[in-house]
């Protein structure tokens, strides 16, 4: 069974910073692209991030360039999203997917997590 578990999310300050995690199993992980989508209340999902199979290669939507970064390890099958100077535009849920970094305009990828809570807010 294919799974990806988010977790790390939660409420944060803006300014403040998170580190998302996401473990997953049921699938040969290294041989996928990875990727972070989000969806803030009352809006359709965004596509925020996507690294290659070996971590070699990161893209990033423009609203986070230079704040977020993408990274995975390979070894533990575990994917990470670092966020910093986060705003509060930047509350969503976010879920890790694995699928090609090619699917990132139409979010065709194919698996996905469940989601963890970002609030970003005094």
């Amino acid at each position: 069974e294919v799974q990806l578990k988010e977790s790390g999310g939660g409420l944060v300050q803006p300014g403040g910073s998170l580190r998302l995690s996401c473990a997953a199993s049921g699938f040969r992980f290294a041989l996928y692209d990875m990727n972070w989508v989000r969806q803030a209340p009352g809006k359709g999902p965004e596509w925020v991030s996507s690294i290659d199979r070996d971590g070699g290669i990161s893209y990033y939507t423009n609203s986070v360039k230079g704040r977020f970064t993408i990274s995975r390890d390979n070894a533990k099958n575990t994917l990470y999203l670092e966020m910093n100077s986060l705003k509060p535009e930047d509350t969503a849920m976010y879920s890790c997917t694995a699928g090609s970094v090619l699917a990132s305009a139409s979010l065709d990828f194919d698996y996905w997590g469940q989601g963890t809570q970002v609030t970003v807010s005094s």
